[in-house]
C-alpha cells in the first residue's frame, strides 16, 4: 500500500503544473482577448485600411520611363506630350524586338543595335531631353497660330510663314495645312541633325580608339548605309524646302491630291521609287486610308488642347464636380490621342519600309 502511494506521488511530480486560467489570461494580456474575440473583434469588422500602391509604370523599361517623367517634370504641353508617349511606345517595342533578335544571335554586326541608339537620339532631340539648350516653346501650343505659337526655329520658314499669312492667297484651312507642312519640315530638319551627330560620334570612336580599329565587313557596309541615308534624308529636306518655297509664293494649286505632309513626303518617294503602275497606284489608295488615320488623330489632337484649356480655367473658377468632369473628359481625349498617334506612326513606319525597299530595288 505504501509503494502505491509513493508511484502516485512521483507520476504528479513528472506531469507539468497547469496554471490557474486567472493566471493565464494576466500572462497574455491584450493578445489572449484579441485571439478569443473571433467575429465580433474589431479588426473583423472594421475594412482594413487601403495598402499603399505604386501607381503601374508608364512603361516596361525602366530608361523610358525615366524620359517620360522627366518630360513631365518640363512640362511639356500635352500635344507634345502626346507625341512623346507614341515615340517612347513604339521605341519600346522596337528595343524589345531586337532583345528577342540578340538572343537568336540575329544581330552580329550590331546594326540593328544601333539604329535603336539612333532613333532614342532623335527622340532625345526633338523634345529637348537631350541635356542640351532647350529650343523648346514650354507654352501650350494651341491651335492658334498667333505670335505666342510654337517657333519655327528656322527663319527661314519663319520668312515663308509670314509671307504665306500676309499674302491673302490662303484660306484660313490652307494655312492651317502650311502651317503643318513648316512644323514637319522642321522636325526632318531636327532628325537629321541628331543622326548626323550619332553618326559622329560613331566614327569619333573609331579614331580616338587605342590601336588600329579593324572594322568588319559588314560595319563598313552599316557605316556606309548609314552616310548614305543621311544623303537621302538632306536631298529630301532640300526638296521639300524649295517645295514650300514654291507653295508660299504661288498659293495651293487645284490638283493636290493630299493634304497632310507627312502623305505628300511618301507619295512624292513613292513616285520615285522602283514601283510598277499597279504598284503604284495601290500605294496611292493605301495613302489615301493613311491620310484619313491621320485627320482623325489630328482631331483629337486639337479636342485635347481644347479640353486642356478649358480644364486649366476650370480649375481656376470652377467648383469641384466641374473639375472631376473635366479631368474625366480629358483623360479619356488623353487616351484616345495617344492611342491613335501610336496607330499612326507605325502605319508609317510600315509605309516607309515600303517605299524605301522599292527605291533600292528590293520589292
Amino acid at each position: 500500500m505504501a509503494s502505491r502511494k509513493v508511484l502516485s506521488a512521483l507520476r504528479a511530480l513528472r506531469r507539468p503544473l497547469s496554471p490557474p486560467p486567472l493566471l493565464l489570461l494576466l500572462l497574455l494580456g491584450p493578445w489572449a482577448a484579441a485571439g478569443h474575440a473571433g467575429k465580433y473583434s474589431r479588426e473583423k469588422n472594421e475594412p482594413a485600411p487601403p495598402s499603399k500602391r505604386e501607381p503601374a509604370a508608364e512603361f516596361r523599361m525602366e530608361k523610358l520611363n525615366q524620359l517620360w517623367e522627366k518630360a513631365q517634370r518640363l512640362n511639356l504641353p500635352p500635344l507634345k506630350l502626346s507625341d512623346l508617349h507614341t515615340d517612347l511606345k513604339i521605341q519600346e517595342r522596337d528595343e524589345f524586338k531586337w532583345k528577342k533578335l540578340k538572343a537568336e544571335g540575329l544581330d552580329e554586326d550590331g546594326e540593328e543595335e544601333a539604329k535603336l541608339v539612333r532613333s532614342l537620339s532623335v527622340i532625345l532631340a526633338k523634345y529637348g531631353l537631350d541635356g542640351k539648350k532647350d529650343s523648346r516653346v514650354v507654352s501650350s501650343n494651341f491651335i492658334d497660330h498667333g505670335a505666342d505659337d510654337n517657333s519655327l526655329e528656322d527663319p527661314r520658314l519663319e520668312k515663308l510663314w509670314h509671307k504665306a499669312k500676309t499674302s491673302g492667297k490662303f484660306s484660313s484651312e490652307e494655312l492651317d495645312k502650311l502651317r503643318r507642312e513648316l512644323q514637319h519640315h522642321k522636325e526632318k530638319v531636327q532628325e537629321y541633325h541628331a543622326l548626323l551627330e550619332t553618326l559622329g560620334r560613331t566614327e569619333e570612336s573609331h579614331e580616338n580608339a587605342i590601336g588600329p580599329v579593324d572594322l568588319s565587313g559588314m560595319q563598313a557596309e552599316a557605316l556606309a548605309s548609314r552616310h548614305a541615308e543621311l544623303k537621302d534624308r538632306l536631298r529630301n529636306i532640300g526638296q521639300g524646302f524649295d517645295r514650300l518655297r514654291r507653295v508660299s509664293q504661288q498659293g495651293y494649286s487645284a490638283e493636290t491630291e493630299f493634304m497632310e505632309p507627312r502623305v505628300l513626303d511618301l507619295w512624292d518617294m513613292a513616285k520615285s521609287a522602283n514601283f510598277t503602275e499597279k504598284e503604284l497606284e495601290s500605294f496611292r489608295e493605301e495613302l489615301k486610308h493613311f491620310e484619313v488615320k491621320i485627320e482623325k488623330h489630328n482631331h483629337y489632337q486639337k479636342q485635347l488642347e481644347i479640353s486642356h484649356q478649358k480644364l486649366k480655367h476650370v480649375e481656376s473658377f470652377g467648383d469641384q464636380e466641374h473639375i472631376t468632369r473635366n479631368k474625366e473628359r480629358y483623360a479619356m481625349l488623353e487616351e484616345k490621342t495617344k492611342e491613335l498617334g501610336y496607330k499612326v506612326k507605325k502605319h508609317m513606319q510600315d509605309l516607309s519600309s515600303r517605299v524605301s525597299r522599292a527605291r533600292h530595288n528590293e520589292l
